[in-house]
C-alpha cells in the first residue's frame, strides 16, 4: 500500500480471479464493475463476479441456469466468451452455445439474452447467427447496435480456420440481425483471430481482438478506424499484450482481452492467462488477471508498466484501496440449506430435485446414482474450482454400495478423457471397499489398491494436493490412513477448462438406484 495525494492506493494483485475463470468480459454499472467469464460445459453458466474498486473480486452471480441443457455435448464445447455490456438501463449478455469442434467444422450457436438487473431475472435466449464464435454486441452513439464475431471458413487449409472478424446490425425492437454480413479485419500473420471487442475513443473505433490461438502464443492485437465497417489501420507495435517470447514469465497464455474507463478517466484491461506449475502443467486452467493501460500520443493502447509482459501487480485505480480483509479460497459447506451453494457446479445440466436432496435429517447432501464416471449426459456430480497450487479438500460419506456398478467419492476431474477417483463401491470378496481409478487421455486405469470398509460406517475421504502430487486418505472410527501411492496429477492440465474438486455418485445397474449422503466438504488452501 501506498500514499498518493494524502489517499490510500492498494496495488491489485493478480489473477484477480483465480482458478477457471477464462475469457474475461468486464462492464461499469450502477458504480460497480462486473466481469462475465466462459464456464464451458459447467452449469449454472456465464459466472459473473463484481468489484466497487477493481481490487477485490466476488462471486455476485450466474446467468444460465435453469433454462440450460447441455446434455451431449463434447469436451471443451458449451458456453464460450461471454461479453456482457450495459446500455439504456439495461444489461446484454452474448455467449456461445458450441455443439462440435470437430474439423473442419465448428457447430456454434450465438444468443443474446438481456436483464434490468445483475441478478436477473434473464430474458428467454434470443438466436443470433452460426458463422462463428466469441459474439459482442457493441452500443454505437447513434443508437444502432452491431454483432462481431469470428468468421469460421471450412476452406481454410490451416488446422484453425478463424478467417477473421464479421460485423453485422442487430435490431433491438425486432431482436434479429439485420442487413449485410460485413468482414471487417483479417487479422494478422499471428492467425487464430478472435474474441473481439469495439470501443469507441476520439473519433475512432478501436478493435481489440485475441490472436495466435489460447496456447503459449495468445496474444492481444488493436486496429481502429474511423468508420465502424473499416478499414481498420492495425497497431503498428502490435501486439500490445503477450507472454509468447517470454516462457520463463510466471503468466502464460496471456490474451483475450475487455476495457475498461474509471471515474478518473484511467483504463484497464483485462485478459485471460495461466501460472504453469514447473513452466508446464496448467492444473488451475486459464485464469482472469487485470492490467492498468493507457493510449500514447498516437492513440493507440500501451501497458502503463511498459513492454508487452503481464505484470503480477498493478496500480489500483486513485483514490481506492482494498477494504476486504484476508481474502481466501477457503471453502466449507455443511450442506445445510435448502439450495446448493453457489461455489458448486454441476455437468451439462442444473441440479435438480431429480437426482439430488437435502432432506436427509442430518446426513447433508443425498446424491442418488447416475451415470458413469465419463457420461456427458447424466453424470450426477457436484465439483468447485481447484484456486490453489496446494489445497486440502475432504468430505464425509455415508455409503452402502451392493454390487460393483454402484460407487460414491470424490474426484480431481478435468473432464472424462481425465480424472482420478477415489471411490468407495462393493467387491463380491470382500464386501465394502475403497478404490481408486483414472482416466488419462482417455486410457483407464484401475489402481489394484484395495482397502476393506466396515458396513454401515460413514468414511471420512480427504486429498491433500500440492503442485502435481496428490495423496487421497481416509479415515474411519478416527483411524486414518493413506490410500494408495502418491498420485502424479499433471495430466489434469491442458484444455479450456481448470481442474475441480468433485463429489459423486453413480449406479451403472439401475439409475438412481442407490444413493450416497455426504455430511460436509472442506476446501482448505495451503499455499503460503
Amino acid at each position: 500500500m501506498k500514499t498518493e495525494c494524502g489517499k490510500l492506493i492498494d496495488n491489485i494483485k493478480n489473477p484477480i480471479l483465480p482458478g477457471f475463470n477464462p475469457d474475461p468480459s468486464i462492464v461499469k454499472a450502477n458504480g460497480h464493475y462486473y466481469i462475465a467469464v466462459s464456464s464451458f460445459q459447467w452449469l449454472p453458466g456465464i459466472r459473473i463476479y463484481e468489484s466497487d474498486n477493481l481490487i477485490d473480486w466476488t462471486h455476485k452471480t450466474d446467468v444460465l441456469t435453469t433454462q440450460h441443457d447441455f446434455r451431449g455435448n463434447p469436451n471443451d464445447c458449451s458456453v464460450w466468451a461471454p461479453q456482457i455490456s450495459y446500455h439504456d438501463d439495461k444489461f446484454y449478455v452474448v455467449y456461445t452455445d458450441v455443439k462440435s469442434t470437430v474439423r473442419p467444422f465448428k457447430d456454434c450457436r450465438n444468443y443474446l439474452i438481456t436483464s434490468d438487473s445483475i441478478d436477473g431475472p434473464w430474458s428467454e435466449p434470443v438466436y443470433l447467427n452460426g458463422s462463428g464464435f466469441d459474439p459482442s454486441l457493441f452500443h454505437d452513439e447513434d443508437g444502432k447496435k452491431y454483432l462481431l464475431n469470428v468468421i469460421w471458413d471450412y476452406r481454410v487449409e490451416t488446422g484453425n480456420k478463424s478467417d477473421g472478424i464479421v460485423l453485422q446490425e442487430f435490431d433491438a425492437k425486432e431482436n434479429r440481425l439485420v442487413g449485410d454480413l460485413i468482414k471487417i479485419f483479417d487479422g494478422t500473420e499471428l492467425k487464430k483471430t478472435e474474441a473481439s471487442h469495439i470501443y469507441k475513443r476520439e473519433g475512432y473505433y478501436y478493435l481489440i481482438t485475441a490472436e495466435g490461438g489460447t496456447g503459449r502464443e495468445h496474444a492481444v492485437t488493436v486496429a481502429r478506424s474511423k468508420d465502424i465497417t473499416g478499414p481498420y489501420e492495425l497497431d503498428p507495435d502490435y501486439p500490445m499484450l503477450t507472454s509468447a517470447h517470454d516462457p520463463d514469465w510466471p503468466f502464460q497464455q496471456s490474451g483475450h482481452a475487455s476495457l475498461i474507463e474509471t471515474d478518473n478517466n484511467e483504463w484497464y484491461m483485462v485478459h485471460l492467462m495461466t501460472r504453469p506449475i514447473n513452466g508446464e502443467h496448467v492444473l488451475l486452467g486459464r485464469e482472469t488477471a487485470i492490467q492498468k493501460v493507457y493510449w500514447d500520443e498516437k492513440g493507440w493502447l500501451r501497458l502503463s508498466h511498459g513492454g508487452k509482459l503481464p505484470a503480477i501487480e498493478v496500480e489500483a485505480p486513485i483514490g481506492t484501496h482494498s477494504e476486504i480483509k484476508n481474502q481466501t479460497t477457503d471453502f466449507t459447506d455443511y450442506f445445510d440449506q435448502d439450495v446448493l451453494d453457489k461455489e458448486w457446479n454441476t455437468l451439462r445440466t442444473m441440479e435438480t430435485d431429480d437426482w439430488f436432496s437435502f432432506d436427509t435429517a442430518d446426513k447433508g447432501l443425498r446424491i442418488y446414482g447416475g451415470e458413469s464416471v465419463q457420461s456427458l449426459f447424466n453424470h450426477h456430480l457436484i465439483g468447485t474450482r481447484q484456486k490453489d497450487f496446494k489445497f486440502k479438500a475432504e468430505t464425509e460419506i455415508s455409503f452402502e454400495p451392493t454390487n460393483f456398478l454402484q460407487m460414491a467419492g470424490m474426484l480431481l476431474y478435468l473432464n472424462d478423457k481425465n480424472y482420478i477417483y477415489a471411490y468407495i463401491t462393493h467387491d463380491e470378496e470382500k464386501g465394502k471397499v475403497l478404490r481408486i481409478m483414472k482416466a488419462v487421455d482417455g486410457i483407464f486405469d484401475l489402481s489394484p489398491v484395495i482397502i476393506e470398509l466396515e458396513e454401515n460406517q460413514a468414511v471420512k475421504l480427504g486429498i491433500e494436493v500440492d503442485d502435481v502430487e496428490a495423496q487421497f486418505y481416509c479415515e474411519v472410527n478416527e483411524r486414518k490412513k493413506s490410500v494408495g501411492e502418491v498420485q502424479d496429477i499433471s495430466f489434469l492440465s491442458g484444455g479450456f477448462t481448470g481442474n475441480f474438486i468433485a463429489l459423486s455418485c453413480q449406479d451403472m445397474n439401475i439409475y438412481k438406484g442407490c444413493h450416497a449422503d455426504f455430511t460436509y466438504f472442506k476446501y482448505k488452501s495451503l499455499d503460503k
